[in-house]
């Protein structure tokens, strides 16, 4: 089999332009801006919860030492725990610390949604635009008479933009959606489990009413 055959210029550029301008005028500039902004997150490095455990834990510390009055916000540049920390601080409210961690699960699991709903749509095009390859190449025989050349060019080009169609929304499109949601899942899961252990840290130096607040204060 000589693979080279399926290497084909213009049946690429019907199924793979043809798909990229129905995916941007069906989903939008904003969407498809973030499906790449996304995929680009494929190659970055995971979430690291022990890293963010260790950050955390000057933060903890001085809580535990101090009390939530005297604490200082420790910002190291993970936007969700520097503004939840902030919250914590600030109100003096466990409820505001998972309120601000909600807020932006809300933002990242919107943002991963839009990027799957944006390739899922790409997926169901490909092969669209396959078929569209295969009618243009037949499209293309001469209307006197089937030269064997032009027979055979048209049936090799609408095999092979057929074959496009269904590897790119098969091989390519689909896996990169089930990539980007399994990535977002999977932080999502760690990310709860270092909230959820910063409350349980800190629990104990939150004033459960009026009362105890004031004695803090004192």
């Amino acid at each position: 089999m000589n693979l080279m055959n399926l290497i084909d210029g213009p049946s690429a550029l019907i199924v793979f332009g043809g798909t990229a301008v129905a995916t941007v005028l069906r989903s939008g500039w904003s969407d498809c801006r973030m499906t790449l902004r996304k995929l680009r997150g494929l190659g970055d490095e995971q979430f690291d919860p022990e890293t963010t455990r260790a950050e955390l834990a000057q933060q903890i510390q001085e809580i535990q030492r101090d009390g939530l009055l005297r604490a200082q916000p420790h910002h190291f540049g993970d936007r969700e725990f520097d503004e939840a920390t902030d919250a914590l601080i600030t109100r003096r409210s466990l409820p505001a610390l998972m309120e601000a961690h909600e807020a932006h699960k809300a933002r990242r699991l919107g943002e991963a949604d839009r990027a799957v709903r944006t390739l899922a749509q790409a997926a169901e095009l490909s092969p669209v635009f396959g078929l569209a390859g295969t009618l243009i190449s037949l499209s293309q025989l001469p209307v006197e008479g089937i030269a064997r050349g032009s027979f055979t060019a048209a049936i090799s080009m609408a095999v092979v933009t057929t074959l496009y169609g269904l590897l790119g929304a098969n091989l390519l499109l689909a896996p990169l959606a089930r990539m980007i949601e399994r990535k977002a899942a999977t932080e999502e899961v760690e990310r709860q489990k270092v909230i959820d252990w910063l409350a349980g840290q800190v629990a104990g130096s939150v004033p459960s009413g009026p009362r105890a607040l004031r004695t803090e204060a004192i």
